[in-house]
């Protein structure tokens, strides 16, 4: 098959990319370029200079072409906006979602047409093909699987998508860099938002929303502690950053209109465990599911919660949780599962604690 790969530089794309030439693919490497230089350079290195070393050693040395793809401003007006509009918003944006489902496996589809057969990259998850349906399984390494990420592709983008290092672990991917003499074998994973780089998240924070002084208020007594810069630096959950003492603080809740940040020091406050919400916005990736006691994964790692579903319509559901959560934020996701299947997931909708949902 002729494979467009996506490909970092990373130890995970290079060892996917090595064993498609193993599997005797025709396979023509691709970075995408989606660092905005033009904005940001000024807050931290650019990390592509460092990433287009690796890619071109690597691609040197398996003999595979490359084309630099520049995708800037599509990633800005797909993915950075919409980062930008969640936190003006009071919402936790989950931009490595959208990048997915937008950028490289969605405009970056249109851009190489028809030209190859299947579009590879070195995500930790797999894809099963049954009955006409494209299933998403998660990769055997859970602290690794990426599946989170991947909830919003849909059938035509399944059926041409390859995840060559989908069914192994990190250490049997390192293991195969060192024995190929990759040239990322030793690297180490990158970590973040793809678009900042080496810049810190507060940096990019700052540079398009500025700053909005308000209060940080204890939820219990409604005293005053201390101030934010702006309610879109804190996310329900945080703990770290919020220049208190006396603490632990935990922020629990936010007053947009009145700019106010509400903490506890309270680590269960009923404030912030909730065990119901709704979730908007579903992508189901083989069809609504007729089962209803399903896993969710509130936030990328291995932790699941039992959980029960109750449609609301064809992209809607309540979402019942066998514990209580600390942390859930709107615009969070919830991702859906059954077995080792990846069904789906939605954008969290906070509800009150007290919402009576049998009602």
């Amino acid at each position: 098959m002729k494979i467009a790969m996506l490909f970092s530089g990373g130890v995970d794309s290079s060892v996917a990319m090595k064993l498609l030439q193993e599997e005797g693919h025709e396979v023509t490497a691709h970075y995408l370029k989606i660092w905005l230089e033009d904005d940001m350079a000024f807050m931290g290195d650019c990390p592509w200079e460092e990433d287009l070393s690796y890619v071109r050693q690597t691609c040197d040395q398996l003999g595979v072409p490359l084309e630099v793809v520049n995708m800037q401003q599509e990633y800005f007006d797909t993915v950075v906006e919409y980062t930008i509009n969640e936190l003006k918003s009071g919402r936790t944006p989950s931009p490595d979602i959208m990048c997915n489902q937008n950028i490289k496996f969605g405009l970056f589809f249109k851009k190489i047409g028809d030209k190859f057969d299947k579009i590879a990259s070195g995500h930790y998850a797999d894809i099963e093909e049954k009955h006409g349906k494209y299933y998403l399984k998660q990769a055997p390494d859970p602290v690794k699987d990426q599946t989170y990420f991947l909830t919003y592709l849909n059938q035509k983008q399944l059926s041409k998508i390859y995840f060559p290092i989908g069914k192994l672990t990190k250490e049997e991917v390192r293991l195969l860099a060192e024995k190929y003499q990759l040239p990322s074998k030793s690297r180490k994973d990158s970590q973040g938002i793809c678009f900042l780089g080496k810049i810190k998240y507060n940096t990019f924070i700052d540079y398009y929303l500025g700053e909005d002084k308000g209060d940080i208020v204890e939820a219990e007594s409604n005293r005053k502690l201390g101030e934010h810069k702006g309610f879109w630096y804190h996310t329900i959950g945080q703990r770290q950053g919020l220049g208190l003492s006396g603490g632990p603080w935990y922020v629990v809740k936010k007053d947009l209109a009145n700019n106010i940040v509400y903490v506890s020091n309270i680590k269960k406050s009923d404030e912030v465990l909730r065990d119901k919400f709704i979730a908007s916005n579903v992508n189901w990736i083989p069809e609504k599911p007729d089962e209803v006691n399903l896993k969710v994964k509130l936030r990328h790692g291995p932790k699941k919660y039992d959980c029960t579903i109750e449609h609301i319509d064809g992209s809607s559901c309540y979402v019942y949780l066998a514990e209580k959560d600390q942390g859930l934020a709107a615009g969070q996701f919830a991702i859906f599962y059954y077995g080792d299947y990846c069904l789906g997931g939605g954008m969290i909708n906070i509800l009150s604690t007290d919402t009576n949902l049998s009602g």
